[in-house]
C-alpha cells in the first residue's frame, strides 16, 4: 500500500452539532523526529484551552528517522497518523492530509510551528466573521510580527517570488508562502482535488485554483519566527518553484483545470 493510517487516542468533544470537529489541523512532516513531539505538545496545550473541537492529522511523508514513532507515542485525543512509504513532497502531503480531514475548517501548519498554533484563533475569527473560504496567515501585512527573520538572501528571494506570482498567476496577495493557511473544507475540497504540484511550490497553485473557483480569500497578519532546519533548499527548490509557476499557467491555458 502507498500509505497507511493509524488512529491514536479516542474521540473529542464536537461543537458543530453533528459530531464533526470544528477544525482539522494538518501537519506535514518529513524527518521531523527532533521537533514533532514538542510541536504536538504545543498543539495539545492550545486545544485544551480552546472552546472549539479539533482533530490533528500528522502526515509522515516517508521519513527516514523516527518521526512516525515519536508521533505514535503521543497521547492526544483525536490524533491521526498517515504514513507514506516514500517521500513525495510537501504539496502531496498537505493535499493528502486535507482530503483526509473531516473538520468544518482545515488548517495546515508547518511542523516547526513557525507561526505559533495560537495564531489559528485569528484566522478562524476572519473565516467566521467574513464567511471566508480561505484565510492566509501573512508575514507582510501591517500588524504581523516577525520575531526572528530569515537571512536577507532568503527574504529577497521570497520578495522576487511573490512578484512573479503576481505577474504570472495574477494573484495579488502579500504572502503566498507562509505555511499557515485555513480552508473551509467542503468549499475548498475541489481545489485540492485538482492540485498537481507535489513540492514546495504548491501554495500558489492552490490559491490560483481558489481564485478561479470564486472562493473568498482573505489575509490576516500573524506572529512568525524563522526556525532553523528548513527543508527548503534555496537554489534547488527556488528554481523548481519558479518552474511550477510557468507550469500552473500552462495548465490553465490548456484546460487541465477545467
Amino acid at each position: 500500500m502507498e500509505a497507511s493510517e493509524t488512529s491514536i487516542g479516542t474521540g473529542f468533544v464536537a461543537i458543530t452539532g453533528n459530531g464533526q470537529p470544528m477544525v482539522s489541523i494538518v501537519v506535514p512532516a518529513f524527518n521531523e523526529a527532533e521537533r514533532i513531539g514538542d510541536s504536538i505538545e504545543k498543539i495539545d496545550a492550545f486545544i485544551r484551552q480552546s472552546p472549539c473541537s479539533f482533530e490533528v492529522i500528522v502526515v509522515d511523508d516517508g521519513s527516514k528517522d523516527e518521526t512516525a514513532s515519536v508521533v505514535s507515542k503521543v497521547n492526544l485525543k483525536g490524533l491521526r497518523l498517515i504514513r507514506n512509504n516514500e517521500n513525495h513532497g510537501k504539496g502531496y502531503t498537505v493535499r493528502q492530509g486535507v482530503l483526509a480531514a473531516s473538520g468544518k475548517y482545515v488548517l495546515f501548519t508547518d511542523a516547526d510551528l513557525s507561526a505559533p498554533i495560537e495564531e489559528l484563533t485569528k484566522l478562524l475569527e476572519v473565516a467566521v466573521a467574513e464567511d471566508a473560504d480561505v484565510v492566509i496567515g501573512s508575514r507582510k501585512l501591517a500588524g504581523s510580527l516577525i520575531e526572528m527573520h530569515q537571512s536577507g538572501f532568503r527574504e529577497f528571494g521570497a520578495f522576487v517570488f511573490n512578484c512573479m506570482v503576481r505577474v504570472i498567476l495574477g494573484l495579488h496577495l502579500h504572502d503566498t508562502q507562509c505555511g499557515f493557511k485555513l480552508f473551509h473544507r467542503q468549499r475548498s475540497r475541489r481545489i485540492f482535488e485538482k492540485q498537481t504540484t507535489l513540492g514546495f511550490g504548491f501554495d500558489p497553485e492552490v490559491l490560483f485554483l481558489a481564485k478561479r473557483h470564486g472562493l473568498r480569500i482573505r489575509e490576516t497578519p500573524v506572529r512568525w519566527s524563522h526556525s532553523e532546519g528548513s527543508k527548503v533548499k534555496f537554489l534547488r527548490d527556488g528554481l523548481r518553484m519558479f518552474l511550477d509557476l510557468a507550469r500552473i499557467r500552462w495548465n490553465a491555458l490548456t484546460g487541465r483545470y477545467s
